[in-house]
């Protein structure tokens, strides 16, 4: 299974296939605590984990910031909503967005187990969801969640 879902770099901070938003810090962090760079290579995440970094990351990334890089279909809209309304109008928007990107990630099955809004913990000008995709590669479902500013 973890062939099929793949190994890279971990980048983002937090436990693995953690909920992010858009104010995470992204780091290319070596070792743990203090790293002496020669004897600790990077920290490596596989598997589910990687797929969950991976789900974030493409739902994080504009669509169209790689088109220099020959990836121009990559990422999300979810930018799009920034200066949106909180409404019942933006939260469609940004299902469809996610339902957009998550379709073109090919560690996944075609059809979202479950993304749904979690309307009391939002803040006054944010939708936060949680995402729940089928692997490609079987086993349990992978969650993670996202705040999104608008």
């Amino acid at each position: 299974m973890n062939d099929v879902l793949g190994t890279d770099l971990r980048v983002l901070l937090g436990p693995p296939a953690m909920g992010a938003h858009d104010g995470s810090a992204l780091d290319l962090r070596l070792g743990a605590g203090v790293v002496d760079r020669a004897a600790d290579g990077p920290l490596l995440l596989d598997g589910r984990h990687n797929l969950g970094q991976a789900l974030v990351l493409r739902l994080l990334t504009p669509r169209g910031a790689l088109s220099d890089l020959g990836h121009g279909e990559y990422g999300s809209r979810l930018h799009e909503l920034i200066g949106e309304r909180k409404d019942e109008a933006s939260r469609a928007r940004c299902k469809t967005f996610v339902l957009e990107a998550v379709a073109a990630e090919p560690r996944v099955e075609n059809e979202v187990v479950e993304l749904a809004f979690d309307i009391a913990s939002e803040g006054p000008s944010e939708l936060r969801f949680l995402l729940t995709v089928q692997p490609v590669a079987g086993g349990e479902p992978v969650s993670v969640g996202l705040g999104v500013d608008l």
